[in-house]
């Protein structure tokens, strides 16, 4: 499956590609030369022990749906 390189250096990954890698937008993926000089790719594993990101751990965590007048007055200190 050849694929052109953009002159950013970027490639697309074929869809075969990312369905069998379970790839979507977002993953993360690991490069790697072997011996023979083909270049492996995978999905990567989150490391053991790293630190979340702060954001993505809060994402969807509200349960509070505020009016955006009703939250600006409140942050405003208004009557």
């Amino acid at each position: 499956m050849p694929t052109t390189l953009s002159s950013k250096g970027q490639v697309t990954i074929p869809k075969q590609i990312r369905e069998a890698l379970g790839l979507a937008t977002g993953c993360a993926v690991d490069f790697a030369v072997n011996r023979e000089g083909d270049v492996i790719i995978k999905k990567a594993s989150p490391n053991p022990g790293s630190i979340p990101d702060r954001f993505e751990a809060a994402r969807g965590k509200a349960d509070v749906k505020w009016r955006t007048d009703d939250l600006m007055t409140l942050l405003r200190g208004e009557n």
